[in-house]
């Protein structure tokens, strides 16, 4: 008989309500905060791969106007075409990308306004060029130029 009015020490059903309840609260609420975290890193990636893209076109337009002697542009054709004596490069521009020989970057950078001598052209032989992407939610342009030497000038 003595054992049967001993007490067990243990928790009642409503206290154990309680802490499944709390513990789901914090589980939930550790999810959501995963969540945005998540959608955080993606945008900055996202934002990251964009900007290595555009200064991948940059730098390759940059060598590129450097290295090579005379610059034609035919935009009609959204053609960019460069040679020296020994080679030549061109760059298309499509909705989207842009394709430099067999190179592809994925933006959407546009022929803007194309220059000679300082003066803007419409096309023909040109020193600088100014690109701007298609949707103006930054407004950052790549503006590149070449410092043209005597041979430029001799046809």
């Amino acid at each position: 008989m003595p054992r049967l009015l001993k007490k067990v020490n243990a928790f009642t059903l409503s206290e154990m309500l309680v802490v499944l309840l709390l513990t789901l609260i914090v589980v939930g609420l550790a999810f959501s905060v995963l969540d945005l975290v998540q959608k955080q890193m993606r945008g900055i990636q996202d934002h990251y791969a964009q900007k290595t893209t555009e200064n991948r076109l940059r730098q390759a337009l940059w060598i590129d106007f450097n290295t090579y002697s005379q610059i034609v542009c035919f935009p009609e054709k959204r053609i960019v075409s460069l040679t020296h004596e020994l080679n030549r490069i061109t760059y298309h521009f499509y909705q989207g990308y842009v394709l430099r020989d067999k190179d592809t970057f994925y933006t959407d950078f546009t022929l803007e306004k194309l220059y000679f001598q300082g003066e803007e052209v419409t096309g023909g032989t040109i020193d600088a060029l100014e690109l701007t992407p298609s949707r103006k939610k930054n407004g950052k342009t790549i503006f590149v130029y070449k410092v043209n030497t005597a041979t430029d000038f001799m046809q």
